[in-house]
């Protein structure tokens, strides 16, 4: 073997060594951190890119869920206004009925009229009323839509105008010819309104069918995502206290190989 005080090949491979634990030991301690095998394109250039794909098609359906939630909204919203509409339109041909007595005399029928109008005032307050962030589905034929990540339309649900006038409700009760015309006029508005809360109560479950969908697609794509990028923490533990280890045994190899020149003195008597 040969004796140099110049080169110490002994201590340069325990160097490297002890560089590449050093290395491996903050690779782990970066995923124990940050719980990601892959946090960057520098861990795994083909993987980052992928899990980066996935990402944005979780945004995209991060998007369409709200869209969704807007839209269900709205008619949960026109729903209940319907709903209620739907009770007037009973308690008014009730009223129209009684009106339509030919043996009521006039000052009995003008007291109905008067009820009469009241709650067809409260048909068109409830109309207007019923919007959600300015969607109003039954003030006008205004519809909802349900979109996919790419911003295209998959399926709509129509509304339909419930007010008085689109429902084409008189409110003259001035004989009881004209009372019993109002009760046909009730009878095919109420009709209209049932079938606008059939409309869109089927659409508010296509709605809750396709906004369970979206989640679960969404929580499919993470969990993909995560089998791509997530450490395993199990293993990075047993890691780390293996590459602690050896990173204690390549300081002390280094220190033995840094004494080695040492004994070259021992060539030399004092």
């Amino acid at each position: 073997m040969a004796f140099s005080i110049n080169t110490n090949p002994g201590a340069f491979t325990a160097l490297t060594q002890l560089n590449q634990t050093n290395r491996e030991l903050q690779i782990t301690q970066n995923r124990i951190n940050t719980g990601l095998r892959v946090a960057s394109a520098a861990d795994d250039a083909a993987t980052f890119a992928i899990a980066q794909n996935l990402r944005a098609d979780v945004a995209g359906f991060t998007a369409v869920s709200q869209s969704l939630d807007r839209s269900l909204s709205a008619l949960d919203v026109a729903l209940s206004a319907g709903e209620s509409i739907a009770d007037l339109l009973i308690q008014l041909r009730e009223t129209a009925v009684a009106a339509s007595d030919a043996g009521l005399d006039s000052l009995s029928r003008s007291a109905l009229e008067d009820e009469f109008k009241q709650v067809l005032s409260q048909i068109d307050s409830i109309v207007q009323s019923a919007s959600f962030n300015g969607t109003n589905l039954i003030s006008a034929a205004n519809s909802v839509s349900a979109i996919d990540s790419d911003g295209n339309t998959v399926f709509s649900v129509q509304g339909a105008a419930l007010s008085v006038s689109s429902l084409g409700i008189s409110s003259t009760f001035a004989t009881a010819t004209a009372a019993q015309s109002v009760v046909s006029e009730l009878d095919s508005a109420i009709s209209t309104v049932n079938s606008t809360l059939s409309v869109l109560g089927a659409g508010k479950q296509r709605f809750d069918l396709q906004k369970s969908f979206v989640g679960k697609l969404m929580d499919s794509i993470r969990v993909g995502i995560g089998n791509l990028v997530d450490a395993d923490m199990a293993k990075e533990s047993a890691n780390l206290q293996a590459l602690q280890v050896r990173q204690q045994l390549g300081l002390q190899a280094l220190s033995i190989a840094n004494q080695s020149p040492q004994t070259i003195l021992s060539l030399f008597g004092r």
